[in-house]
């Protein structure tokens, strides 16, 4: 019988079962163990996971009162019964429906010159709040899945969701999270001055009309100001969501950190559900595809955020070179024919600079990721061939191994 408790109310003689949060957040090799080194619960209580899969029927049982509800993500495949699934599933339709009718409501206001209350999107961002803390997952893949027709207020409600996900991410606090997920909900509203046939075009824009595009982030920027219940991440990733890291981005070619924090978050997030959602003008793209091209766009978004945010979704760029928690290197390789997620080869040891047997990890699965790493330190001087080895099943030695400092 399994009871999901949160990480802090594991204690010794448990057997873990599963960890629920992102692929890369939990800090071991395996799932499902019994708990019984001192070192291995504190290293539990100290990682990012959210909660904790305990089997009574095979270890010791939790307090009662401290057992967290039934709800069992759906990153963790062997534990998630159709029952909890479907219940996931039913609740984040309803709240990216509820969530779409209120984005479409402000947006037509706008439209129309009305004033915006964004007090009145504070109740649905809390809720997506809730249902992304209950099935991440579910949530992000069913708001990519929208039609060319619906994408303006959907691709809102999507922002929302993976800015609040960001969030949670790297460690911000529940206020702040949900100020970000209001910023993510509103971000777009200036291009409700863009005319439709612009806007919608099918075909590849001119100058002319790319310089109205380019114009909706400060028209935004304005609705929003002074606006009731506006936040300053709202202000900011309005105005500034197309800005880039190496300042070549719009309206006013910020670079580095003078593009606020929640800007860079939401540049990252509303590329992300642009490329992974059917537009106008293109096909969707794989979220696989989606994070292996913005992590090629050099200058683009800033790298840290950038890697927090593939751990927050469970996808990596294929190539990415990677430590894990257990000292050794691996790369991340599409998973699967369809290639849609990711997985990691693992090939080489860190600390014994040795190689090691190939060993694939997959989300959920495995070693946790801490970080990436330039190939060039590790003297491969032709990464790309070393990832066509890799990806083959063959082992890949550095040309020269150089001890990182």
């Amino acid at each position: 019988m399994l009871k999901r408790i949160p990480p802090g109310e594991v204690k010794l003689g448990m057997f873990i079962h599963g960890f629920e949060g992102s692929w890369m957040a939990h800090p071991f090799w395996r799932t499902r163990f019994l708990l019984e080194r001192p070192a291995d619960l504190a290293l539990l209580r100290g990682s990012s996971v959210s909660a904790v899969l305990i089997d009574v029927s095979r270890g010791a049982a939790p307090d009662p009162a401290k057992t967290l509800p039934e709800a069992v993500p759906a990153q963790l495949p062997p534990a998630a019964s159709p029952e909890a699934l479907r219940a996931d599933r039913d609740h984040a339709r309803q709240t990216i429906a509820h969530a779409r009718g209120v984005a479409q409501e402000i947006y037509e206001n706008a439209q129309n010159g009305l004033s915006i209350d964004a007090r009145e999107a504070i109740p649905v961002v809390a809720e997506i709040a809730e249902c992304v803390a209950r099935n991440p997952a579910m949530f992000i893949d069913m708001a990519r899945l929208k039609t060319k027709d619906q994408y303006t207020y959907l691709h809102s409600v999507s922002v929302c969701g993976l800015m609040v996900n960001l969030a949670r991410e790297i460690g911000l606090d529940d206020e702040t999270v949900r100020a970000m997920g209001l910023a993510g909900l509103l971000h777009d509203v200036g291009k409700m001055t863009v005319p439709a046939e612009v806007l919608n075009k099918p075909g590849r824009l001119d100058a002319g009309e790319f310089a109205l595009i380019k114009q909706h982030p400060e028209a935004g920027h304005a609705m929003l100001h002074g606006a009731e219940g506006i936040n300053q991440q709202a202000l900011d990733v309005c105005l500034m969501h197309h800005e880039k890291i190496d300042g070549s981005g719009y309206p006013f070619g910020l670079k580095g950190e003078a593009i606020s924090l929640a800007a860079r978050m939401g540049a990252i997030c509303d590329v992300y559900d642009a490329l992974t959602s059917d537009r106008v003008y293109k096909d969707r793209w794989t979220p696989l595809r989606a994070v292996t091209e913005m992590h090629s766009w050099t200058g683009h978004f800033d790298p840290d955020l950038l890697f927090a945010f593939c751990r927050s979704i469970g996808v990596a760029p294929t190539g990415w070179l990677v430590r894990l928690q257990s000292g050794r290197l691996g790369v991340v390789l599409p998973e699967g024919t369809q290639e849609a997620r990711s997985k990691i080869r693992v090939f080489h040891s860190a600390v014994t600079r040795r190689a090691v047997a190939l060993e694939d990890l997959f989300r959920g699965l495995g070693d946790r990721v801490v970080g990436t790493e330039d190939p060039a330190d590790w003297g491969f001087t032709d990464w790309d061939a070393a990832v066509r080895k890799l990806r083959d099943g063959q082992p890949a030695l550095p040309d020269g191994w150089m001890r990182r400092p």
